[in-house]
């Protein structure tokens, strides 16, 4: 570690909200350049900085700070130069040499502890005096919070965000209730505040603490699918969290249904959603608990954050006003759609006609089937018949990737649900979309499609934006894996019974052709798969050790698959059912970078959180961030459409990375360029391999499954469907396959806790 003490030179680069900084400190006549968090620091500032040499691949020696103090200037040469650096407003050289000739040694005293003889300086008024003083005030308090803040073991980032929301309250706040930081400011969460809560010395068993546990552990919950949880199991697991007994959990939870943090509603078994595994571990030994003796589903009682309840009982509500039945003569309907199939060459089966007969009279109604069964046929239908209606028509999809193949798939523009409700950057839990109960969708008749992976909150934000009167057809496959947000809303409104509802089931004669096709039914229905590898886009590769399988995977995406589907290595993708193990997400992607998009002499690099990320990376967004800017830009680089707006799913390539900018720009679908600052890159992952779960919504030209082993709970029928269907021209699954017929016999399911049935009902 080096000392070094000087004065700032120059600023060169200063990021304002993450005050990320690059100066040069004048040391002794020599210009040193130090890069790091440098919150407040102005040019012409005493510092003393700590930090280490490194050498930059385009800027040569910079110091690296990890900690540095600013000191009070020492003489009146020191005291001139920073007040007339800039750094205190309304201050220039010629008026700071004038306050120095007046005061001397005295200057900085008199601006803090009697700042109205600062008039006594020609040109300084009493109220600029005043101003004068408050300034270096604000910047002295700046100081002593960080510093304060620091010795807690907060970052300078983040010590500067929390100073930011509370100012000078911020004392107070810590050592009275450091838990309100988790609610209060974005990027805090309930560990960090419980860290922080531990050096201030508050107790474990505080009731601050065990309320905000309780809250953690619900939102926690949500990412695993659940809006609420049984209390039993909510108990035990804030319990695990917080250390403590689960009575000193139990005696706040109607606290916090007065202060309207939580909900609480007495459940029937109906409330458990059975849905599909979204995380292994200790979730599976809790369930498992559940179904060897303790208090079952049946006599529960069920806690919601707040916000989940009242997005469900208003999904609800809003469902039903839109069930509006219409009066249309069948024998009408029959003609239109006879007509439809002369002018297109289109033929509907019996549960297809029925479909569009639904779609007609019915203002809400959902269509579900497998691949191959006949839902593009239908919608095509269904569009062509309100066309001839002289009605509009919006078309969406959750994913761009979704939307992108309902475009292909119809001849009609699609978009995604963000962008027809026309998403304006503000953060998930506010208004964020243009298009709402005030504002409402402008159309006679919206279809989704891909319905299994829309959420609690994205399906209650599109209904508060359809207008009563206008007809909503929803179409997935209820088989498919649930949403990754919380919810499980086509399921539970299939479940509910109170909505017309139209199953294909029908594998029409081309899509038999395809044994994709006709193995995903055979999955689904738990029946034999045959691997002999006489298909032509359906293969099983036999392989029972992990690095052999990798070996194989490698040599599939390289060299055999690109030509036989006829599209890029990047196009192929690899599913996996895990995040962790040999053939988890986490080693899978480094592996696969190394051969795929190996480090070579002017390719940019950035290191973060352990993973390398790297110019021409597959990425994926990992999580929804609404107020992320999009462009997409003409071949000449200039903008020709913009948006905001990134979702858990997106997956793209790192055009740049900018080691001086502390950026790196990635391309998306449509050719939408993002630029994430180096702190944004906890919201993306590489994406050579991604989890079967991350890929509802895809479809690839060829997809490969690495299977071997992996716990009972996540290796079942449900998942093993969803992969196979991932796939347009091929599937090829390399591993046990022992594992693969387990899989398909295997019907167990996590638990995935929901109302919206019971709401509905």
């Amino acid at each position: 570690m080096e000392t070094l003490t000087g004065y700032v030179e120059h600023i060169v680069f200063q990021n304002t909200e993450n005050g990320y900084t690059v100066l040069n400190l004048s040391c002794e006549g020599e210009e040193i350049t130090c890069v790091g968090i440098f919150h407040g620091v102005s040019e012409g500032e005493f510092l003393e900085v700590t930090g280490e040499y490194a050498t930059h691949p385009s800027y040569g020696q910079q110091l690296k700070m990890s900690s540095f103090r600013v000191k009070p200037p020492e003489d009146v040469d020191s005291m001139e130069r920073y007040l007339g650096s800039g750094a205190v407003k309304g201050i220039g050289a010629a008026l700071a040499a004038r306050i120095v000739r007046k005061f001397k040694e005295d200057t900085f005293r008199i601006i803090e502890e009697e700042p109205e003889r600062l008039a006594e300086v020609k040109g300084i008024s009493q109220r600029k005096a005043m101003e004068i003083a408050e300034q270096v005030e604000g910047k002295r308090e700046l100081r002593q919070a960080m510093i304060f803040l620091q010795q807690y073991g907060i970052s300078q980032t983040l010590a500067a965000k929390i100073y930011k929301a509370y100012g000078q309250e911020v004392y107070g706040i810590l050592k009275e209730n450091p838990y309100r930081l988790a609610d209060d400011i974005q990027g805090v969460g309930f560990r960090i505040a419980d860290e922080i809560a531990s050096r201030i010395g508050i107790h474990t068993d505080s009731d601050f603490r065990i309320r905000s546990g309780i809250l953690y552990t619900l939102m926690q919950s949500a990412q695993e699918g659940h809006t609420c949880l049984p209390a039993e199991l909510l108990t035990r697991r804030a319990s695990e969290l917080l250390g403590v007994d689960s009575e000193h959990i139990e005696k706040h939870y109607m606290n916090l249904a007065i202060d309207k943090k939580v909900v609480i509603k007495s459940g029937s078994q109906k409330t458990c959603r059975q849905a599909s595994i979204l995380s292994g571990g200790m979730e599976n030994h809790l369930e498992k608990k559940d179904d060897l003796g303790h208090k079952t589903a049946e006599d529960s009682q069920y806690i919601y954050a707040s916000p989940y309840y009242y997005m469900e009982a208003n999904t609800a509500a809003m469902l039903k006003q839109l069930d509006l039945a219409y009066d249309v003569p069948e024998i009408e309907i029959r003609e239109r759609i006879r007509r439809i199939e002369q002018d297109t060459g289109m033929e509907l089966d019996e549960l297809q006609a029925e479909a569009v007969k639904e779609a007609v009279t019915n203002g809400l109604m959902v269509i579900t089937g497998g691949p191959g069964t006949g839902k593009t046929t239908t919608i095509n239908t269904i569009i062509r018949y309100f066309e001839l209606e002289g009605m509009d028509i919006f078309l969406a999809a959750p994913t761009g990737r979704a939307a992108k193949r309902m475009s292909e798939t119809t001849g009609f523009e699609a978009r995604t649900i963000h962008r027809m409700l026309e998403l304006n950057g503000g953060m998930e839990g506010n208004a964020g979309f243009e298009r709402n109960e005030q504002n409402p969708l402008e159309t006679d008749v919206i279809i989704i499609d891909e319905m299994s992976m829309v959420d609690i909150s994205l399906m209650y934000a599109l209904l508060k934006a359809v207008a009563a009167g206008t007809r909503l057809i929803l179409v997935g496959d209820v088989n498919q894996l649930p949403s990754v947000g919380p919810g499980s809303v086509l399921k539970d409104m299939i479940e509910s019974e109170q909505f017309h509802v139209v199953r294909l089931n029908k594998i029409f004669r081309q899509a038999a052709q395809s044994d994709i096709i006709v193995n995903a039914h055979k999955i689904n229905r738990g029946e034999e798969v045959i691997l002999d590898n006489k298909s032509m886009d359906f293969f099983f590769l036999k392989r029972f050790d992990a690095n052999v399988i990798i070996s194989v995977v490698i040599q599939l995406i390289r060299q055999k698959l690109p030509k036989f589907v006829d599209a890029e290595p990047f196009d192929i993708q690899v599913l996996t059912p895990m995040r962790k193990g040999l053939l988890g997400v986490e080693r899978l992607n480094g592996i696969l970078q190394q051969y795929l998009n190996p480090p070579e002499r002017g390719k940019e690099e950035r290191e973060h959180g352990g993973v390398t990320f790297r110019e021409g990376d597959k990425v994926m967004q990992v999580k929804n961030n609404y107020q992320l800017e999009w462009e997409i830009r003409s071949k000449y680089g200039l903008a020709i459409d913009k948006g905001t707006g990134i979702f858990n799913g997106d997956t793209g390539i790192i055009r740049s990375i900018s080691a001086y900018q502390e950026t790196m720009t990635v391309e998306f679908d449509e050719g939408r360029m993002v630029e994430y600052s180096f702190k944004q890159l906890d919201e993306l992952e590489l994406a050579y391999a991604i989890t079967i779960h991350k890929s509802q919504g895809s479809e690839y030209p060829a997809v490969v499954i690495p299977l071997l082993t992996g716990p009972k709970m996540l290796m079942n029928r449900n998942l093993l469907y969803t992969a196979v269907t991932r796939a347009k021209k091929c599937v090829t699954i390399v591993g046990n396959d022992r594992t693969f017929q387990e899989m398909i016999a295997n019907v167990s399911e996590q638990k995935r806790y929901t109302g919206l049935k019971d709401r509905l009902q």
